[in-house]
């Protein structure tokens, strides 16, 4: 595993939009452009960027550069309201720093956070990674579809 720092992006000034530039280059085609794009990511992360509790956003630092980040919120999909009201979302790591156990740090993190926050149970939706997620105690709760796409439902209780 690589040494990173996991932070909360209110230490980590100007990184909002190079973090919303990632994440709607890799999840902008699960969500509808009116209602998330470059514009609203970037704002919705300087908002993060003011706060360290929900909704917020972790950053995860290696000698001051970011490699990823994982955000902790209320809502992740309006397709999902009423599945949960707190969501780990838009986990992501720099391709060249995968496999190094950097996503396994931010989701044990944005976890802990969750428990701090008291938020009873958490939720995700992922398309790919149910085997990833299931080996870090999430469970996997079924299918659903998001935008014509099978993504899985995962739960975890933050302890």
């Amino acid at each position: 595993m690589i040494r990173v720092d996991i932070r909360p992006l209110a230490d980590c000034p100007g990184q909002a939009a190079r973090l919303a530039a990632w994440h709607v280059e890799h999840w902008g085609h699960f969500y509808d452009p009116a209602d998330w794009n470059l514009a609203l990511a970037t704002a919705e992360l300087e908002d993060h960027a003011s706060r360290r509790g929900r909704p917020t956003t972790l950053v995860a630092m290696q000698d001051e550069a970011a490699v990823g980040s994982v955000s902790l919120v209320d809502e992740d999909a309006p397709e999902f309201r009423g599945v949960g009201d707190a969501w780990l979302a838009s986990l992501f790591v720099l391709e060249q720093a995968r496999g190094r156990g950097i996503g396994a740090a931010l989701v044990r993190a944005c976890v802990a956070l969750a428990a701090r926050e008291r938020v009873p149970r958490l939720w995700l939706f992922t398309p790919e990674h149910v085997g990833f997620y299931a080996s870090l105690g999430w469970r996997d709760q079924g299918a659903a579809t998001l935008r014509g796409r099978s993504v899985h439902l995962m739960d975890i209780i933050p302890a």
